[in-house]
């Protein structure tokens, strides 16, 4: 490395799919310290493939945590806010890890493998808070926590067609596999975890392989995906199909100074579980001070002009500012600009009149909405 480069490009982290990308011809980006495909072609296109037909993505940069013993189920109770020992085998649940003091260090997909085997996967930028966070918290119980980041690469195949493309690869009971679900199988000759999750608001699924099967399967679902229209996608599109989807993204919607509470997603804090888990206290006086007086709620925002809202910018009403956006970008779907913000409680009901963005100085008239923004068609 010559002097004059910087040290992070030799830190960074590839993915078993690095060299297919490239191919591609994918624009790469930094994301939390891999350098992924940010897209190969249009957005527009990518993220339209993914609403209309089916959309292949690498999400080798995911962490992947394992969690097994006879006390697995006892330490995730414990180190979580969801009921995970109520998980059954083979099922999935959404969750979150907090601090102490109830502000969110990440949210989670726990998978439970077996009767003491979990995979938590948490998000990237995440993935060695969360993993030092367990490590901490298993201590006294029968249970390991095992860093399992370089035991898989993560493929997505999402989108109305996805399960089409993936039965002609696999004799697995696709039809049988419900939302938020996992099953072992194998698809393309390859053994995987397949999963019906996903972070687009489509049907779709997420495949959880060794790192040096990755490339065969990309190949196989690319070939067996083409006819029915599938693309390979971005980080871009990902980032705008789950804004129409009204999903969180961490570090934009959820971050350590929110509770769960403060996201509006309160539901996913189990207070009703047996035994005591960390932040419960915390989140009991946040659960009850949003039912009283609540906060910021987040809340949609749909353009009525063309001038697209970024995260940090302000809303604004008859002059004040009453909150701040966390995401926005054009939507797609829509064909408008659209953005998460969390907005003070007085102007967070739907169709709230006067609200608007301060976009560099102008103050750009916005309708505020229900979130999600778009609902698949079941």
């Amino acid at each position: 490395m010559s002097s004059t480069e910087p040290a992070e490009a030799a830190e960074k982290r590839h993915t078993a799919l690095d060299a297919v990308h490239r191919a591609l011809g994918a624009t790469m980006t930094d994301f939390a310290g891999w350098d992924m495909p940010l897209r190969y072609g249009s957005e527009r296109d990518e993220h339209n493939a993914v609403r209309g037909a089916a959309g292949l993505f690498d999400l080798s940069h995911m962490g992947e945590i394992t969690v097994t013993g006879p006390e697995a189920a006892a330490l995730l109770d414990y180190a979580l806010v969801g009921n995970i020992g109520g998980v059954k085998v083979g099922r999935a649940r959404y969750t979150m890890i907090c601090r102490p003091d109830g502000g969110i260090l990440d949210d989670l997909i726990v998978y439970r493998l077996a009767e003491t085997e979990y995979m938590v996967v948490a998000n990237a930028s995440n993935a060695q808070v969360v993993l030092d966070a367990l490590v901490e918290r298993s201590a006294g119980f029968d249970a390991e926590v095992r860093d399992d980041r370089d035991a898989y690469a993560l493929i997505a195949v999402q989108g109305p067609e996805s399960p089409g493309i993936l039965k002609s690869l696999t004799d697995a009971d696709l039809d049988g596999l419900k939302y938020y679900a996992g099953l072992p199988g194998t698809v393309a000759g390859v053994p995987a975890l397949i999963a019906r999750t996903g972070y687009t608001g489509e049907d779709g699924f997420e495949l959880f392989v060794a790192p040096a099967d990755a490339e065969k399967l990309w190949q196989a679902l690319t070939e067996a995906g083409a006819p029915a229209g599938l693309v390979p996608c971005g980080l871009s599109c990902r980032d705008t199909l789950r804004l129409e989807a009204g999903m969180p993204l961490y570090g934009h919607e959820l971050s350590t100074s929110l509770t769960p509470f403060d996201a509006g997603l309160g539901r996913v804090v189990k207070f009703e579980k047996e035994g005591d888990f960390v932040g419960r206290e915390a989140l009991r006086e946040a659960a009850a001070r949003s039912e009283k007086n609540p906060p910021r709620v987040l809340v949609g925002l749909i353009a009525e002009g063309r001038r697209v809202p970024r995260a940090g910018y302000a809303v604004v009403a008859d002059g004040d500012v009453i909150g701040e956006v966390t995401s926005g970008a054009p939507s797609p779907t829509l064909g408008k600009p659209i953005a998460m913000a969390y907005v003070d409680a007085a102007h967070a009901a739907p169709g709230t009149p006067g609200v608007g963005v301060d976009i560099r100085g102008s103050h750009e008239p916005y309708e505020v909405v229900a979130l999600p923004f778009y609902k698949r068609r079941k």
